[in-house]
């Protein structure tokens, strides 16, 4: 009879027993304890994940999906958040919330395409709702939109002419005065009115660096953010790195008794920083602080979930707590594990549906178009229960189609399409404009794309008329096609990996999005949208 490994072990274990080993060296080690199982979220609109377990406790991500460099701004009990929209327009969706884990979007503010939309400011000065803009462009610069009341209507961009630097955070002195301080520690006076500079940047920070033997992707210090409690300034900065290595973005903070500085850098830096890659979070920082509603305090700031860099940089929630030296800490460790919610406030429903019957256009809030031109808002309108779209270029990547945000890590969106003579359409998960895949289709052939080029067009049987459906299985691409609207459905013979799909190998800082197209000529009709995470 073969003897495991196992039983061996015992009868060696048994017989030193009976050898008469004393009591305490002939206990055997304690079992391991059983792993607790993963925590899992809740679940909302479509099945998405959502952090308010229900029961006291949140589960981070805050909001899943691309919602990077957040803005947080308390206005009495209300709590708006704002996150860099880079080339999706309209761009810079509000958030709102009354207990700071429940969110939903509120719209736009931004209708205008500047450029790439990176870290954005939301403050109040004396009544007024301030938008601090920075954007990458020819050339890059700074911009500024107001608005009375926070849904707005927003004004107008003004240009503050800042092209070296980015990531804005506002700041109201002791005597009044207003500051935007920027990357790289400098800082440039605002006018009373906060609509323009004056003068020119000054350097004004040094912050603190980490150790050399760190793996980060650069020094880097930008996302400043200033908050004066208990008669200090505190200035939250994030040094490392956005991307690259998942220990190298990280944030620290110094304090001045005065706007002017001299800044005093925490001993305790950095105040929070991913340490091992087998964490859940990687990448964390561009930290805000915020009081929540029952006068504790928190900090929202972004993170990549581990093996996930295509669902982009996520808004994670830390708590905060002040200590007796007048210095603050995180202590939400690695934020793997659920945390005790603020207290007070008021829950409401977190997020919104992605699924669409089109009876309504929802373009900003739900759908956004990529790098559109001036008037790519006049090619979507609703008809009879269906998106219309006009044709725009001749394949995805110069079509400016329209994407939604999705947060979890698997999840299938399927919709009927009906295309015009000459006219192409389909279904999409799209980083940029040279890197995405799918599967559209003309009156006679399918289109399959694949790492942003087109890949073969086999024979399409339904003619301009056809049902889709896009699973992404934890980065494993699946396409159905159905030529009865659903009531059966055949397996495309395409199947896609995607996990490649993300900045650390395009660059851009985006994500990997759902959305559609329209191509070639006419327009394509799109009906019955349906998304459901999985």
């Amino acid at each position: 009879m073969a003897v495991s490994r196992r039983d061996a072990l015992l009868a060696t274990a048994s017989a030193a027993l009976a050898g008469g080993l004393s009591e305490a060296r002939a206990a055997p080690p304690a079992p391991p304890a059983t792993p607790a199982p993963a925590p899992d979220w809740r679940r909302g609109f479509d099945n998405q994940r959502v952090a308010d377990l229900g029961d006291g406790r949140f589960l981070n991500p805050l909001i899943a999906g691309d919602h990077p460099d957040p803005t947080i701004l308390k206005d009495g009990a209300d709590f708006y958040m704002t996150f860099s929209t880079f080339d999706s327009y309209p761009g810079l969706i509000i958030w709102h919330s009354r207990d700071l884990v429940n969110w939903r979007p509120i719209g736009p503010a931004l209708h205008k395409n500047i450029g790439s939309v990176w870290a954005p400011e939301l403050c109040k000065h004396k009544g007024r709702y301030y938008l601090y803009i920075p954007v990458k462009a020819s050339p890059n610069t700074s911009y500024v939109i107001w608005a009375d009341r926070i849904e707005g209507p927003w004004s107008d961009p003004i240009d503050l002419n800042l092209p070296n630097h980015i990531d804005p955070g506002h700041a109201v002195g002791e005597d009044g005065s207003r500051w935007l301080f920027l990357s790289g520690g400098d800082r440039v006076r605002l006018t009373d009115d906060g609509l323009a500079t004056v003068g020119q940047p000054e350097h004004v920070y040094d912050p603190w660096h980490y150790p050399d033997d760190w793996d980060v992707e650069g020094f880097s210090p930008e996302g400043p953010k200033i908050l004066r409690h208990q008669g200090y300034f505190y200035l939250v900065t994030a040094v490392g790195g956005t991307a690259g290595p998942p220990t190298g973005h990280m944030v620290i903070a110094a304090r001045s008794r005065s706007i002017h500085g001299p800044w005093e850098n925490c001993p305790a830096n950095p105040i929070v920083r991913t340490v091992d890659r087998a964490e859940k979070w990687w990448s964390r920082g561009h930290a805000t602080l915020v009081e929540g509603p029952d006068g504790s305090w928190w900090s929202v700031y972004h993170g990549y979930e581990n093996g996930y860099w295509t669902l982009g940089r996520q808004t994670l929630l830390d708590p905060v707590e002040w200590t007796a030296d007048g210095w603050f800490r995180m202590t939400g460790g690695d934020l793997s594990q659920p945390i005790a919610k603020p207290r007070g406030g008021q829950a409401g429903p977190h997020g919104q549906a992605l699924s669409d019957d089109f009876s309504a256009l929802h373009i900003g809030s739900r759908w956004n178009f990529f790098k559109p031109a001036p008037q790519e808002a006049e090619r979507a309108r609703v008809e009879g229960g269906s998106l219309i779209l006009k044709a725009s270029g001749t394949a995805p990547s110069s079509s400016s189609p329209l994407l939604l945000v999705a947060g979890d890590q698997a999840y299938q969106f399927e919709c009927t399409i009906e295309i015009a003579p000459g006219g192409v359409a389909g279904l999409l998960l799209f980083y940029d404009e040279q890197l995405y895949c799918g599967l559209g289709f003309d009156q006679e052939r399918f289109v399959t794309h694949q790492y942003g080029i087109e890949r073969g067009r086999p024979a399409n049987p339904h003619g301009r008329r056809m049902r889709m459906r896009v699973t992404n299985d934890r980065h494993i691409i699946r396409f159905h096609i159905s030529g009865d609207d659903g009531k059966s459905w055949k397996r495309f013979d395409r199947g896609m990996e995607v996990s490649g799909y993300h900045h650390n190998v395009r660059g851009g800082f985006l994500m990997l999005r759902p959305g559609l197209y329209s191509a070639g000529a006419g327009e394509a009709r799109f009906t019955d949208f349906r998304f459901c995470a999985l």
